[in-house]
C-alpha cells in the first residue's frame, strides 16, 4: 500500500512541475548547456526487521563516524560518545551472528568502526541525491580497503623529505624572512603530487590553484618549476622586474608559476594564481579564471557539442587555511556560485591545510562549529577528513575527491587536519598564547620523518639513500643561492593569450573608436530581432523594439541601451567575446537594457546579439545577490583573455562597497603588484535623485583615491595609469569607452561612474554620426558657442551638468557662463582642459560644480590638480560635508540641490 502511494504521490508532483514554467536559460543561451537528466532512485525489494536494525547501524557510522574519527595528529581533542555508534540503540546484541552472514554484529562493529572512524573519515550522508549516497560510500569503503604500491609510497617519502628540506634551508639561509612553510603539514604534497599526476588521466588539461601563504613556497620550488634563483633573489630583497618592466612587485608569498607538468598518463599545464594577502579573496578568481580558460578552449558550458559536460578539460583547485574559511564571507558566496548557470565550473576540489589554529586563535575560538569544512554541508558538498600523520590517507581522499568530481561535477573538500610546527609565519612565538599545542608539537617528530622510518622499517629505503638525497638536495640549492647576486630578474608576462599585448605607455593616446554606420544599423537592428514564433512583450514591442528600430533609421536620439548595443555588437563582429554580469543585467536594474528578451508565453529567453555573427559571443549572466564573490569571478574571466569584454554591473553603484577587497588587492594594484592586466569594466549606477543614502553614490572619491595620478601633473597622466575612471555624459561617450577597451594592445580596468536619469534622457542622447569612422571618446566636452563674453567657467562632472545648464537658461546666463564637462577624471586631461579654459580669456570666475558633498566626489582630487598642473584655482559648489553618501529625507534633498544650484551661481 505505501509503495503504491508513494508512486501515485511522485506521478502527481511530476505533473505538477510539467504543469508550472520558470524563467531559465533559453535552450540555445550562450554559456549555458542543458543539465543531463538526473537519475532516480525506485524502491525495490524488501528486508526484514533484523536486516532493517543492522541497515540502520551502517547508516549510523556513514552519518556520524566522523565524529569519532582519529583526525588529531596531535592528540589533544577529547573522545566524543557517540550514542548513534552504538548497536544496543537499534535492539542489537552484539554477540548475536548476523542472519545469513559468519560473523557477529561485534566483528561487523568493528568493520564499521574502521572504516569510518579512522585516520580518514567523511560527510556525505547529508547530500540529497541518492545515487551520491551510494557512490560515495562505495567508492570511500573500496578506497580505505586500498593500498599504495611500494613505488608510490616511496616517491611520496622522498617528496616529503625534499619539501622538508627546503623548508629547513631557507630558516638557515632566511632567518629573518616570513617563509609560511609547511612544517607540519608536509602531507599536503602527497594531495598535489596525486592530482597533478592523475590530471590527463581524468582528461583535465588545465589546473588552475588558489592557494594564500602555507606551504606555497615549497610547492612552487619543488613541484611547479619556479626559478629558484628569482625566488632567492626576492627573499633577498632584490628588485622584482627588470628595468624594462613598469611594475612595483609583491611579497615573497604571492609568487606565482604556470607551467607544464609530465604524469604517467600525458600533461596537464598548471596555473597558480596571483593572490593577495586578504584570505580567500582570490577563491572567485580563481573559478572565474577556470570559466575563462573553458570559454577560450570551447569546452564544457562553452561547447557546441550539446552533450559535453561542465568541467571538461578544466580544473579548479582551492587551497584554504582552516582560520580563514571559517572565518571569510568571500568562501560562502563563492561556494554559492558553484551550480549557478554561468558561473559553474564543474565544481572545484578544495584543500583545507588545518593547522588547528588560525594565528593564535584555536578552533574553539575560531568557529561555531565542530569543523571547518561545516559550510560546505549547506551547499550539498560532500567533505572528507583525513588525519595529516598519515600521507597516504591523505592520498587516497585526493582520489576519493576527484572521483567524485569527475562523476557527479560538485566541489569536494578535503579537511587535512594538522599542526603548524612554528609561528604564524616562523618569527613568531606560538608558546605565548597556545602553550599545550605547541607542547604538543615541539615533543613529536616530523610527518616526514616518521613517515621515512616506516619506510625504512619495510625495506623499502635505506638511510643512506634518505641522507645522499638531502646533500645532493641542499647541494642545489645552495648553488642556487651563491648564485643570486650575479642574476637579473626576469618577467614572464604577457605569453600564451596575451602574446602580442604591451604595457600602456605613459603618453596621451586618442584611438579612433568609430565603426562603420551600415555595420552600427545593422548590429543595432540585430540587438532587437526575434523570431517570429516568439512571444514577445507588448509593452517591449512598441517602446522598446520599434523605438530602437525608428532611431536607427533617423539616426539620432540614440540613447544609453542602444548606443551599449551597438557597441557590444559591434565588439561582437571584430570577434571578441563579451560578458557582462550583474544583478539584473539581462533586462538592466532600471528596465533600459532588454539585451536578454523573455517569451511571454515559455518562460525561454532570447539574446539577440548572439543572432547577428558566428564570430564572438555575448553572455549575459543575472547572478545571486553577491558582491566581492561576483566581481572577483569577473576580474578572474578578464585576466584569462585579452579578446574577452568583460563587464560587471552593480545594481546600484553604492553596492560596489561590499567587494572592496577585490577592487583594492586585484583590479587597483593587479598589474603593479604582478603584471596582471584586466580590462574589467565595472558599470557603477550614480546619482543624487533622492534616493537616500545607499542608492545615490558610487563612491567615485574611493576609486579616484585609489589610482595612482599625480597631483603636480610632472608628467602629466599617461595611458600608464593603473585605471581609468570616467564620468559620461552621451550615449556616444558610452559607445567609444567600451569600444575603446578592446581596441588597445594593452588592458586597463574601467570605472564608469554610470547614469541613471541619463539612460532615457534626450540630452545625453546621440547621433549615429557620433560613433562613426573617425570619432572617439572625448576626456572633455566644451561647448561649441560665442566665447566672447564668457565671465564664469563651471566645471561638472556627470549627469549634474544637465541640472546646471537647466538653471544657467532659466539665470538667462547663456551668454556669461560656460560649463565645461570633465567626462574623464584619470588619467586626468591636462591638455584637454588647458585648451578649454584657453577659449575663455575673459573668465575671471571658475566654480567646480558638483551634488555629491564636499568630502565626496570628484572635488577633493580635481582641485590639487587644476591648482598645480593647470595653474588656476576653483571656487566649490556642492553639498556640504556630510557622514552619509546622500539624505533620504525628500525636503531635505530638494534644499539641498537649490542651495548646489545657487552657490554655483552665486557672483
Amino acid at each position: 500500500m505505501f509503495s503504491r502511494a508513494a508512486g501515485c504521490l511522485r506521478q502527481d508532483v511530476n505533473l505538477l512541475f510539467k504543469s508550472l514554467r520558470f524563467y531559465r536559460p533559453g535552450v540555445g543561451e550562450f554559456g549555458h548547456l542543458p543539465d543531463p537528466p538526473k537519475s532516480s532512485f525506485e524502491s525495490s525489494g524488501s528486508v526484514t526487521p533484523d536486516q532493517a536494525q543492522t541497515v540502520h547501524l551502517i547508516n549510523a557510522y556513514r552519518r556520524y563516524g566522523y565524529l569519532k574519527a582519529d583526525l588529531d595528529p596531535l592528540g589533544l581533542s577529547k573522545e566524543k560518545n557517540v550514542p548513534e555508534l552504538n548497536p544496543e540503540i537499534y535492539g542489537l546484541s552484539t554477540s548475536e551472528e548476523l542472519p545469513g552472514k559468519k560473523l557477529t554484529l561485534n566483528d561487523l562493529n568493528e568493520q564499521l568502526a574502521n572504516v569510518y572512524c579512522g585516520p580518514i573519515a567523511c560527510e556525505f550522508m547529508h547530500l540529497n541525491s541518492w545515487e551520491e549516497r551510494q557512490w560515495f560510500s562505495s567508492k570511500f569503503e573500496d578506497i580505505v580497503a586500498s593500498e599504495l604500491s611500494n613505488e608510490e609510497r616511496v616517491k611520496l617519502g622522498k617528496l616529503m623529505l625534499r619539501c622538508e628540506n627546503f623548508d629547513h634551508f631557507l630558516a638557515l639561509k632566511f632567518p629573518t624572512v616570513k617563509r609560511y612553510g609547511s612544517e607540519g603539514a608536509e602531507a599536503m604534497y602527497g594531495f598535489f603530487s596525486e592530482l597533478f599526476d592523475s590530471a590527463p588521466e581524468k582528461r583535465i588539461k588545465q589546473l588552475i590553484i588558489a592557494i594564500a601563504h602555507r606551504g606555497r613556497l615549497n610547492l612552487l620550488a619543488e613541484m611547479m618549476q619556479f626559478p629558484l634563483i628569482q625566488m632567492f633573489r626576492k627573499m633577498k630583497g632584490k628588485s622584482e622586474f627588470p628595468t624594462d618592466v613598469t611594475g612595483s612587485g609583491d611579497v615573497l608569498s604571492h609568487l606565482t608559476s604556470s607551467f607544464e607538468h609530465k604524469g604517467p598518463d600525458g600533461e596537464v599545464h598548471i596555473t597558480m594564481l596571483p593572490n593577495p594577502s586578504h584570505l580567500e579573496a582570490v577563491n572567485p578568481v580563481a573559478m572565474g579564471k577556470a570559466r575563462g580558460r573553458s570559454r577560450s578552449l570551447k569546452t564544457g558550458d562553452y561547447s557546441d557539442d550539446r552533450a559535453a559536460r561542465v568541467g571538461d578539460e578544466v580544473l579548479c583547485v582551492q587551497i584554504h587555511g582552516d582560520g580563514a574559511f571559517t572565518g571569510q564571507g568571500i568562501v560562502m558566496e563563492s561556494i554559492a556560485l558553484s551550480q549557478a548557470p554561468h558561473f559553474r565550473i564543474g565544481g572545484s576540489v578544495h584543500l583545507i591545510t588545518n593547522n588547528q589554529v588560525a594565528f593564535t586563535a584555536e578552533a574553539h575560538i575560531g568557529r561555531s562549529t565542530t569543523h571547518t569544512t561545516d559550510i560546505a554541508k549547506a551547499f550539498e558538498c560532500p567533505v572528507i577528513h583525513v588525519n595529516g600523520d598519515n600521507p597516504e590517507e591523505v592520498i587516497k581522499a585526493t582520489r576519493l575527491a576527484v572521483a567524485y568530481r569527475e562523476k557527479f561535477r560538485k566541489d569536494v573538500f578535503i579537511n587535512l587536519v594538522c599542526y603548524r610546527r612554528w609561528g604564524h609565519n616562523e618569527l613568531d612565538d606560538p608558546t605565548f598564547t597556545n602553550p599545550q599545542i605547541y607542547k604538543a608539537v615541539h615533543a613529536r617528530e616530523s610527518v616526514p620523518r616518521m613517515y621515512a622510518d616506516e619506510l625504512i622499517s619495510e625495506g623499502l629505503i635505506t638511510e643512506d639513500e634518505i641522507k645522499r638525497q638531502k646533500e645532493e638536495h641542499t647541494a642545489n640549492l645552495m648553488e642556487v643561492f651563491k648564485a643570486v647576486d650575479k642574476s637579473e630578474p626576469k618577467a614572464n608576462h604577457l605569453t600564451g593569450l596575451w602574446a602580442g599585448y604591451k604595457q600602456a605607455p605613459s603618453a596621451v593616446e586618442i584611438w579612433d573608436t568609430g565603426v562603420d554606420v551600415d555595420t552600427l544599423r545593422f548590429v543595432g537592428a540585430g540587438s532587437v530581432k526575434t523570431p517570429e514564433t516568439f512571444n514577445l512583450h507588448a509593452h517591449l514591442k512598441k517602446a522598446h523594439v520599434e523605438a530602437r528600430v525608428n532611431k536607427l533609421a533617423q539616426g539620432e536620439g540614440i540613447d544609453w541601451a542602444t548606443a551599449e548595443a551597438m557597441a557590444f555588437g559591434s565588439i561582437l563582429v571584430d570577434g571578441h567575446d563579451v560578458r557582462i554580469s550583474g544583478q539584473d543585467v539581462g533586462r538592466g536594474t532600471f528596465s533600459h537594457r532588454h539585451a536578454m528578451l523573455v517569451d511571454q508565453e515559455t518562460d525561454d529567453s532570447y539574446i539577440p546579439l548572439n543572432n547577428i555573427t558566428a564570430k564572438g559571443k555575448l553572455e549575459l549572466a543575472n547572478n545571486l545577490l553577491s558582491e566581492e564573490a561576483i566581481l572577483g569571478f569577473e576580474f578572474g574571466m578578464s585576466i584569462e583573455n585579452p579578446k574577452r569584454l568583460c563587464v560587471w554591473e552593480a545594481q546600484f553603484g553604492d553596492f560596489f562597497n561590499g567587494a572592496q577587497i577585490i577592487i583594492d588587492t586585484f583590479i587597483a594594484s593587479a598589474e603593479s603588484k604582478w603584471l596582471t592586466q584586466s580590462g574589467l569594466v565595472m558599470l557603477l549606477p550614480h546619482g543624487f535623485d533622492g534616493a537616500g543614502p545607499e542608492h545615490s553614490s558610487c563612491r567615485m572619491e574611493r576609486f579616484l583615491q585609489l589610482c595612482d595620478s599625480r597631483e603636480d601633473q610632472n608628467p602629466v597622466d599617461g595611458e600608464n595609469v593603473n585605471m581609468r575612471i570616467v564620468n559620461p555624459t552621451t550615449s556616444a561617450q558610452y559607445f567609444h569607452l567600451l569600444r575603446r577597451q578592446v581596441v588597445t594592445p594593452y588592458r586597463k580596468p574601467l570605472i564608469v561612474v554610470a547614469p541613471k536619469i541619463l539612460l532615457r534622457h534626450p540630452q545625453a542622447a546621440s547621433t549615429i554620426a557620433e560613433m562613426a569612422p573617425g570619432t572617439h571618446f572625448k576626456p572633455v566636452i566644451t561647448e561649441t558657442k560665442n566665447t566672447t563674453n564668457v565671465e564664469k567657467v563651471i566645471f561638472v562632472s556627470g549627469k549634474h551638468w544637465i541640472a546646471v545648464d537647466k538653471a544657467r537658461q532659466e539665470k538667462g546666463l547663456t551668454d556669461k557662463v560656460a560649463i565645461v564637462r570633465v567626462e574623464q577624471l584619470c588619467p586626468f586631461p591636462v591638455a584637454d582642459l588647458q585648451a578649454a579654459l584657453a577659449k575663455y580669456p575673459k573668465a575671471k570666475k571658475l566654480v567646480w560644480s558638483q551634488e555629491e558633498p564636499r568630502n565626496a566626489g570628484a572635488w577633493t582630487f580635481v582641485r590639487p590638480r587644476f591648482e598645480n598642473a593647470i595653474g588656476v584655482s576653483l571656487q566649490f559648489a556642492g553639498r556640504p560635508e556630510l557622514a552619509w553618501t546622500a539624505t533620504a529625507i525628500g525636503e531635505y534633498h530638494q534644499a539641498e540641490a537649490l542651495k548646489v544650484i545657487e552657490d554655483t551661481f552665486r557672483d
